[in-house]
């Protein structure tokens, strides 16, 4: 996975992704998401499942894209898996920690 942090003056931002998605576009009727490389690839480090797992639970906000990605946060209850975004060929779900 990429992982990514940002820190904002709002809190930290965790970009997590699935490597193979860079660059595509995913769309489900009126939804549509394109894995920017920019903002998922960028300063990214390939992590493992317990890279990911430390920084989300630094993290104020995260973007998730993929099926590997995204089931490390539901894994770790970052994620409640009925708010996972289905995109067909892909999952997204976002995380806010209030």
């Amino acid at each position: 996975m990429l992982l990514t942090e940002r820190e904002t003056p709002e809190g930290l931002v965790v970009s997590v992704c699935d490597p193979d998605l860079i660059g595509r576009t995913f769309e489900d009727g009126p939804i549509s998401l394109r894995v920017d490389s920019e903002f998922y690839e960028e300063g990214a480090t390939e992590a493992d499942a317990d890279s990911v797992a430390r920084s989300l639970g630094r993290a104020m906000t995260a973007n998730l894209v993929g099926e590997k990605s995204v089931s490390v946060a539901i894994d770790h209850g970052f994620i409640d898996e009925v708010n996972v975004l289905d995109l067909g060929e892909t999952v997204h779900a976002q995380y806010l920690r209030m």
